[in-house]
């Protein structure tokens, strides 16, 4: 093990290295430029090991990772606001062919070309964008070595369960530095010939003549998705024990709201908090279980309402629901320490 002093997109190079994976397909676009810049160092230091292809747009990019998948390379893509509009149509095909598909997805803010800087307002794009049901796993990374531990797992998961997983992070963080431990894995995500070879030829599918071709496809996919989901889904919750109010976030919004309820308790304050890991799947269920013992939640996003609805789509308890929005800004420590005082 080692560490290093990075930014959050180099630590997602860093992880791409040590999952194994050997081949970047992406256009540029701020703030994820840097992941396709430090893979095309590796590219040039050892062209063999690294291959890259810079593509003329970001659909070009998702569907130059789905050739690379089919033929058996270990691909990824990275993108951003706009280009991440543009990467739902070969996400929509990796959901549709089960094919693993990795992506990172630094946020920017909207809509259109917006700013280069920092939002949530891709919650909704990452989990249900594109033709389909949503059947996608969704990271949401709030440090450096988060995105280094979650990119090595979204290659283990999108291998492992054959669905399409974006990592999904934003503009502070990707060029944020701290400190981030490095190791070694022996879980390597297996990757495969998935169009077979001259020995044996696999046909994939992604056109059907009649809906109840697709619709017998489309519901064993989600009975899959939905069985496996409760071993992909991860939470966290800070001192939520004796606690009255309890503060929902996620991303960087979680951090300074970690911070914030830190500070609260220490001044007695009854302030715990919840933060969804996976946004896709969502745990519902470890919401909703402790929801009774409050007396209301806070949701604090920096969207209008995209995690808001994300929230509620799921949640079963009655207890009272309060959102505070800030749409393209973030959310201080000391706006939510004046928000529960």
């Amino acid at each position: 093990m080692s560490k290093q002093f990075i930014t959050g997109n180099q630590a997602v190079i860093e992880a791409t290295k040590t999952i194994g994976a050997n081949c970047f397909c992406g256009y540029p676009i701020t703030p994820s430029t840097e992941i396709l810049e430090e893979w095309a160092k590796l590219h040039d230091l050892k062209p063999d090991k690294y291959k890259m292809i810079q593509s003329e747009d970001e659909t070009s990019a998702g569907f130059n990772v789905i050739g690379a998948v089919l033929a058996g390379a270990k691909a990824f893509t990275a993108t951003a606001g706009p280009g991440h509009i543009l990467m739902q149509d070969p996400l929509a095909m990796a959901e549709a062919m089960r094919l693993p598909f990795v992506v990172i997805v630094m946020q920017r803010g909207g809509p259109s070309t917006g700013t280069v800087i920092y939002s949530q307002q891709e919650v909704t794009l990452a989990c249900y964008g594109g033709n389909g049901e949503g059947l996608r796993i969704v990271y949401s990374i709030a440090s450096s070595q988060e995105a280094y531990d979650y990119t090595i797992k979204a290659f283990q998961s999108s291998w492992k369960y054959r669905f399409p997983t974006i990592v999904l992070g934003d503009g502070y963080l990707s060029k944020m530095r701290q400190s981030v431990k490095i190791t070694k894995t022996n879980q390597f995500a297996r990757s495969t010939k998935l169009l077979g070879d001259n020995n044996k030829i696999n046909n994939l599918r992604n056109c059907y003549n009649f809906e109840a071709e697709l619709a017998s496809k489309l519901n064993k996919d989600i009975e899959e998705y939905n069985k496996f989901s409760p071993k992909i889904v991860e939470s966290q919750f800070n001192h939520v024990k004796g606690a009255e109010i309890l503060l929902v976030a996620h991303g960087m919004v979680y951090q300074a709201a970690r911070l914030a309820v830190d500070l609260l308790k220490k001044d007695g304050k009854k302030v715990g908090l919840f933060r969804p890991i996976t946004l896709r799947p969502f745990d519902y269920t470890a919401l909703s279980r402790m929801s009774a013992s409050y007396k209301k939640i806070i949701i604090l996003e920096s969207s209008d309402g995209h995690f808001e609805r994300l929230v509620k789509a799921g949640y079963y308890g009655t207890t009272k629901i309060e959102t505070y929005k800030k749409p393209v800004e973030p959310i201080s420590v000391e706006e939510i320490i004046r928000l529960i005082s």
